[in-house]
């Protein structure tokens, strides 16, 4: 009966024991995850000759861009679109089996990114900067971000059903304005409360991405790819929430 009252788990999705963990964590833990995104993305992009590890869709227009041009592309921007790929495609994998076990799959996911950054910034101090773009150990600096941020897509899609993208913007911008027009011009009740909570929800990963991007550039500029301590730093924060979240009676 305790068990009942204090919540069972529910494979794949948050079951913490006691609400006040759930509402911090449920409002925090995007605003987190949007500041690993944002930092890495930027640290990638300056530290990495110019890789986009949050997305493709930068790469992809890279590598056509240079392919109309005909100028040559790096192999981490090639790379890093199979690469993504697959990550996504082997984590649904990982989390499926996690559910079967009947097991929360939020936390083992955020070890699995946390890993990934930490090997990214140590592979990354120790070898790097490059010259080189195409140089082994860049390349694999630069598919281990990829790597953080394809689990970060996924799990988000996975894990955690209601919070907005925490890694890719151009959607989220779109729904917010949407959202915003709705709250001003729309006529029903039920339909503008919707819209304002989505809105709220997806407000603070807008800025938290934007910040994280902002704090990602600063460091860099300052540390060099020592800046990859931040998201691997928040990467830690993260999973330290994920296991909180998971709660325990």
């Amino acid at each position: 009966m305790q068990r009942a009252l204090t919540g069972a788990a529910i494979p794949g999705r948050w079951s913490p024991t006691r609400p006040e963990t759930a509402a911090l964590v449920s409002r925090t833990l995007p605003f987190i995850l949007s500041l690993i995104g944002g930092s890495t993305d930027i640290i990638g992009f300056l530290g990495l000759n110019g890789l986009f590890t949050a997305h493709i869709t930068g790469n992809i227009v890279i590598i056509v861009a240079h392919i109309i041009a005909g100028e040559p592309t790096t192999l981490s921007a090639i790379l890093a679109v199979p690469v993504f790929m697959m990550v996504v495609f082997l984590v649904r994998l990982l989390a499926g089996r996690t559910e079967r076990a009947r097991l929360s799959t939020l936390a083992p996911l955020l070890l699995v990114q946390l890993l990934s950054l930490v090997f990214c910034l140590a592979v990354s101090v120790a070898a790097g900067p490059w010259a080189d773009a195409d140089s082994v150990l860049a390349i694999v600096a630069g598919m281990l971000g990829v790597t953080a941020m394809a689990v970060q897509n996924a799990l988000v899609q996975i894990a955690l059903r209601d919070t907005p993208a925490t890694a890719v913007m151009t959607t989220n911008v779109a729904h917010f304005m949407v959202d915003i027009g709705e709250i001003l011009v729309g006529r029903n009740a039920a339909e503008v409360a919707k819209a304002s909570r989505r809105a709220a929800r997806t407000l603070p990963v807008l800025l938290g991405f934007v910040l994280g991007c902002g704090l990602g550039a600063a460091l860099e500029a300052a540390a060099g790819l020592w800046s990859l301590a931040l998201p691997a730093g928040l990467a830690l924060v993260a999973f330290a929430f994920g296991l909180a979240q998971e709660g325990h009676p």
